[in-house]
């Protein structure tokens, strides 16, 4: 029962945290929100998942990372036992020579939530736990910059094995 108060509960925060991602971006930090369903064998309740993949510069460096956030779709949640196997987000903070050229890899860094997205049905808070960040690097205003990420999950008991969703990488960073 306290599993399904929370719930209700959560709706309120949801809005107010979405209210806080339509925010514009500061000067310095651009980003791109993406989002993707996933269905779940059995009674589990069928969850939206929300990326927002950021570049910023600040004092002569330039930083990627990727904050993950989710919701129930029904929030009549009937089972709210183990999701996933594995659920790993790995980010990227990317350069490319022209604004149309091939992105390069600088700095990479993946992430292991499983716990966290195991262990809460729905998160919309924005805090360390659930961000993950690639290395910062040198800025280098010649290059074009962003942020990008890629979500690998398996569901438990769809005997599917790992899934990708390719998110969409942040605005490019220039000057």
């Amino acid at each position: 029962m306290r599993h399904l108060l929370a719930a209700a509960g959560s709706m309120g925060a949801a809005v107010a945290a979405c209210m806080l991602l339509a925010a514009p971006a500061s000067a310095t930090g651009q980003f791109s929100r993406s989002q993707f369903d996933v269905v779940f064998p059995g009674q589990k309740p069928a969850t939206t998942y929300y990326a927002q993949n950021t570049a910023t510069q600040k004092n002569g460096l330039i930083s990627g990372k990727s904050m993950v956030s989710w919701q129930i779709i029904d929030d009549q949640a009937v089972d709210l036992s183990k999701r996933f196997t594995s659920f790993k987000v790995t980010t990227t903070l990317e350069e490319r020579l022209s604004k149309t050229s091939e992105d390069h890899v600088v700095t990479t860094k993946t992430c292991d939530l499983t716990r966290l997205v195991n262990d809460n049905y729905t998160w919309f808070l924005d805090e360390p736990v659930n961000n993950c960040a690639a290395p910062s690097a040198l800025y280098d205003g010649e290059v074009w910059w962003s942020a990008d990420s890629t979500v690998v999950y398996d569901i438990e008991g769809d005997s599917k094995g790992a899934i990708t969703q390719n998110l969409q990488g942040s605005p490019l960073v220039h000057g």
